[in-house]
């Protein structure tokens, strides 16, 4: 996860106020110096730390905090607040043109991704009920054309090209002609980028946004590169006039000091964040529910709505009967992973889940893939009939299972034995369901 050291540091500040009684102002001036030094080390802007950690110290030394009966509490309050704020406090939209077609323009440094970037933006505006039209705009990198060409047959959406002899106005002036005679109401422009800033790469982007006047300039910046993507994001909005940005490798484990510096040094909101590889992994760029990860919070918004968009709702409703009658089988097990599998990375996902980060640190729960990968490909060497009844699986059966998925009969005689006590387990919560009694507390999860 994205500031997942910073996460750390700051959770275990933050906890060291919440378990006091009373707070003195050298408490928080303590818990402050280590706040700003986990910001520094996130390699976050020497002054976006100093008028951040200024900013909450202004607050939270006031009489109403420390004679609160829960002042540590109203501390880790403020450090959310001030934390929203410093990423962008709400969602920043996209800019739609009032006649169409809206002209999106992505512009970056080489490498930074933004033609996968333009894939991603596109499959996102798609789902949001949008037609778009990538347009290859990048005529110096072949590279770049087939790519884009090659994203847009797997996403289904249509590409405009004019090869790599045309010159980009011509190009960002022929996909406008394109769209009106097709219907689609969004351009997304894959610009040219170079390995560094120069006054041809500026010329040129200029010169497209001022003959196509874009409504939307987008910076895509790699998350991965720290200060060096700040100071990257400053050079294109004094030269170019960006209007967002779009962080991509925001899942990788870097020390996230660009997120949090971004918005302050250039002005300009961070609008999107790619998470990671697949073509659905990018996210609208929410400040509140970031703030809230951080600070070991959880997401339950986001989380909801990967699953809205992720499971099917027949198969839900299906699944839910099925477990009150604890009529579940390894099968229905076998499609829930898939589900959640298409949700993102379980580590991401239970990072959204408020107050799991500290029962990981507590009991450390981390979620090993590998171990989900390996009962993937158990389930997946079983026969439909060995899912549906776990029962007719004996010894020479389990030895075929485990020389078939590439594990042992261990692992196999493992995951049986943990599935019949999940199924014990829902029966269990059924028949206390029925009787209308409460949860017994023999449970194992209560325990």
């Amino acid at each position: 996860m994205l500031f997942q050291g910073l996460a750390d540091r700051l959770q275990d500040t933050l906890q060291k106020l919440r378990g006091k009684g009373r707070l003195t102002e050298k408490d928080v001036s303590q818990a402050l110096r280590e706040v700003r030094m986990a910001l520094l080390e996130a390699d976050v802007n020497f002054n976006v730390a100093k008028d951040f950690v200024a900013r909450i110290k202004e607050r939270a030394v006031g009489e109403e905090v420390l004679t609160s009966l829960t002042p540590g509490q109203q501390v880790v309050k403020i450090v959310h607040e001030e934390l929203t704020e410093l990423l962008g406090k709400e969602e920043a939209k996209i800019s739609t043109a009032s006649n169409p077609p809206t002209i999106i323009m992505l512009v970056g440094l080489q490498g930074s991704g933004k033609t996968t970037t333009a894939g991603k933006l596109a499959a996102h505006l798609r789902r949001q009920g949008k037609k778009p039209l990538l347009v290859a705009a990048d005529v110096y990198r072949p590279a770049a054309v087939k790519q884009l060409a090659v994203l847009g047959e797997q996403l289904d959406i249509p590409v405009f090209d004019m090869g790599t002899s045309a010159s980009p106005v011509d190009i960002v002036a022929g996909a406008k002609g394109q769209a009106g005679k097709y219907g689609q109401d969004t351009l997304i422009v894959d610009t040219a980028g170079r390995l560094h800033i120069d006054e041809e790469l500026m010329g040129e982007l200029k010169e497209i946004k001022s003959k196509a006047k874009p409504q939307e300039i987008l910076l895509v910046v790699d998350a991965m590169t720290g200060q060096d993507a700040v100071k990257i994001a400053e050079s294109f909005h004094e030269s170019l006039g960006i209007d967002g940005l779009i962080m991509t490798k925001m899942d990788g484990d870097t020390r996230g000091g660009a997120a949090l510096s971004a918005k302050s040094v250039t002005g300009r909101p961070i609008k999107f964040a790619g998470t990671g590889e697949k073509l659905d992994a990018f996210e609208v760029f929410h400040p509140e529910r970031v703030a809230s990860r951080i600070l070991g919070m959880g997401d339950m918004l986001t989380l909801i709505e990967k699953a809205e968009a992720t499971v099917d709702k027949d198969k839900a409703k299906e699944m839910e009967k099925k477990i009150r009658e604890a009529d579940f089988t390894l099968e229905d097990f076998f499609d829930q992973l898939k589900q959640v599998k298409n949700m993102g990375s379980f580590d991401e996902l239970m990072g959204m889940i408020p107050g799991m980060e500290k029962i990981k640190k507590i009991q450390g729960a981390a979620v090993d893939e590998k171990e989900m990968g390996k009962v993937e490909a158990i389930i997946s060497s079983m026969t439909i009939e060995e899912r549906r009844e776990p029962s007719l699986i004996g010894g020479s059966r389990r030895k075929r299972i485990a020389k078939g998925s590439g594990t042992k009969v261990q692992d196999v005689n493992r995951l049986l034995k943990q599935f019949d006590g999940m199924k014990k387990l829902m029966k269990q919560m059924s028949g206390q369901k029925k009787r209308g009694g409460g949860m017994d507390k023999n449970l194992p999860f209560l325990q």
